[in-house]
């Protein structure tokens, strides 16, 4: 087919399928503020591709906390408060903090299947169960300490020999840690196997799951046609990007098993429990397989953001430096490093801690689906039937994570933080009682 009638086909196939949503769709109530939508395709020109947080704050500052967007008939709520987001992602969880549908990376690459996009249901709740059993308590966190000092001792060290390095470094370590702790698993010290895997799954995630990234995201038809024709070509990337996500899920977890068969598996989350469990069932060891890497892709990459931004901050802020450094020198003394038993004793140095998670958000974006109708004040969101054919239609709910935790101010803090403790819906924001997120402690 030439090009031309194939791109015309494709074109009349996604403008088919956009009226067909608009002629379906039943508006019970206005939606709230925000920016101009063209006839059909909605802010389609205008929804940002990378670094969508830092338009969505600019509208929330035009429109306030709520503010709505479409794309080719698929509505976005945006929350841009804390109050918004509580009342809406905590209180009425059960009913509005449902994972999004993904089609390329959650359908085609197998994401669906790990706990960022993981909908309610029985693997759900068994994952976090296993989750809990594992890492749930003080005491089998306290066992990984040793790990996280003698790591950490290894990061000085690189850092001081190569400081140019710094961010590579950063990357290793976390890498390390978050290895050692899921699979038991001690990285190589040049381009380790495992590390690259994880990065470049992270990386094909970051990519294929922005707002604005692939048309199939927005239009699940596309998934129907065929790979040569305009708009298929993301199959080509989803199979690549599938690849990496099974050798992902499974080369590091074959692994353990193989290591504990030979009698030389190291204490980690995965050994824990397959001691435990010995005769597993397919739906037990799929649910094993795609917690460890949960906990293996993103607790790596999260630890990165957290590093790279305390660095930064201790930059712009030599002062919260001097005084966390005159705190750990009183407290620990010139002899040694500071380990895990000590931060009881470095108020201040936790509470900088904390004030960089704040003034840096890790995520600073979280995507949800709603389905039911709800009111919020005097807006109501309105609900979505299901079209023939097609997954639910919904809305999905873009928590804007800085905005929501309360950041009034680009300024490091932690003396706030030190005396007065973050408001309950700062601190406990998150998306209901299994998707809370970690805040200062009460």
């Amino acid at each position: 087919m030439p090009p031309l009638l194939a791109l015309l086909d494709a074109a009349l196939l996604a403008l088919g399928f956009v009226l067909l949503n608009k002629m379906i769709s039943k508006r019970t109530a206005p939606l709230p503020p925000g920016p101009r939508k063209l006839l059909l395709i909605g802010n389609l020109l205008n929804m940002p591709r990378e670094r969508e947080w830092l338009t969505f704050a600019e509208w929330g500052s035009k429109w306030g906390d709520i503010v709505s967007a479409s794309v080719l008939g698929r509505q976005i709520i945006i929350l841009n408060s804390a109050k918004a987001a509580v009342e809406i992602l905590d209180k009425k969880s059960a009913k509005y903090s449902e994972r999004p549908v993904l089609e390329l990376m959650g359908e085609i690459v197998g994401w669906k299947n790990a706990l960022v996009l993981l909908q309610s249901g029985e693997h759900f709740r068994a994952q976090r169960k296993l989750f809990r059993q594992a890492l749930g308590s003080t005491s089998s966190v306290a066992e990984f300490f040793p790990l996280l000092e003698r790591e950490t001792h290894k990061f000085l060290k690189r850092v001081r020999a190569q400081p140019d390095l710094l961010e590579s470094l950063i990357h290793k370590t976390a890498g390390a840690i978050v290895l050692h702790i899921t699979y038991g698993y001690e990285i190589q010290e040049d381009q380790d196997p495992f590390l690259a895997l994880a990065h470049e799954a992270t990386e094909d995630f970051s990519i294929g799951s922005s707002p604005g990234g692939f048309l199939v995201n927005i239009l699940p038809v596309l998934r129907c046609i065929p790979e040569w024709l305009p708009g298929g070509g993301y199959k080509k990337i989803g199979a690549i990007w599938a690849n990496t996500m099974n050798e992902m899920v499974n080369r590091p977890y074959d692994w353990v098993k193989e290591q504990m068969m030979l009698g030389a598996a190291e204490l980690s989350v995965i050994s824990r429990i397959l001691d435990s469990e010995p005769n597993l069932t397919p739906n037990r060891e799929h649910d094993i397989k795609w917690l460890s890497t949960s906990m293996y892709a993103g607790g790596a990459d999260t630890t990165v953001s957290s590093i790279r931004a305390f660095f930064l901050a201790m930059v712009l802020y030599p002062n919260a430096m001097r005084k966390a450094q005159e705190e750990i020198d009183s407290v620990v003394g010139p002899e040694r490093l500071p380990k895990s038993s000590d931060r009881d004793n470095l108020p201040y140095t936790n509470a900088l801690i904390m004030e960089v998670m704040r003034w840096h958000a890790v995520a600073p974006l979280a995507v949800f689906d709603i389905r039911p109708l709800t009111e919020n004040g005097k807006t109501i969101i309105p609900e979505h039937e299901q079209l023939a054919g097609t997954p639910p239609k919904v809305i999905q709910v873009l928590n804007q994570t800085q905005v929501a935790q309360g950041r009034v101010s680009d300024q490091l803090r932690p003396i706030i933080i030190m005396y007065k403790l973050h408001d309950e819906a700062v601190s406990e924001i998150g998306a209901g009682p299994d998707r809370t997120a970690a805040g200062p402690p009460k």
